[in-house]
């Protein structure tokens, strides 16, 4: 029984005709361009906790800057922090579906101009502003962190 429901769901959606491949390096550098959208996600034990980020993406360094707005008690703080492990995803559906993976430490920039050149890379991208709170951004903190991806992945659906 099982095994004739798996097989009309994948004829009624056409699943069996596309499959999923692996991205090369420039594939990855354009889906992430040099800044957009994506979902940031933690764990603290076994509690997860993701949240929708603007990012911008410097291909000559291969980091990921993340601009996160912090509003009084945020949940947020609980798993933002200086050494933490992350993950970000990055996905399009225009043209078939692609994603990327990122995943790394955060180091927070709370002086970009004396960090490594971290200010010129800021500026190079394009990190967008997205209004997610009903706080308004006069009364939340803004902290900007790097994300050094020890693993960068990408797949896109290939039919």
């Amino acid at each position: 029984m099982a095994g004739r429901f798996i097989r009309t769901v994948t004829e009624l959606y056409g699943m069996g005709e596309h499959q999923s491949h692996a991205m090369d390096d420039s594939e990855i550098d354009s889906l992430l361009g040099n800044g957009g959208t994506g979902v940031v996600s933690f764990a603290d034990g076994d509690e997860p906790y993701a949240i929708p980020i603007s990012y911008g993406y410097d291909s000559n360094e291969g980091s990921i800057y993340l601009r996160f707005g912090f509003a009084p008690d945020s949940e947020k703080r609980r798993f933002v922090d200086d050494g933490v492990t992350a993950s970000l995803v990055v996905s399009d559906d225009t043209g078939g579906w692609r994603s990327v993976v990122a995943r790394g430490s955060l180091t927070s920039i709370s002086d970009p101009v004396i960090q490594d050149g971290a200010a010129e890379s800021i500026h190079r991208m394009n990190i967008p502003y997205v209004t997610i709170h009903e706080t308004p951004a006069a009364e939340m903190e803004f902290e900007v962190y790097r994300l050094d991806p020890k693993e960068l992945t990408g797949r896109k659906e290939r039919p």
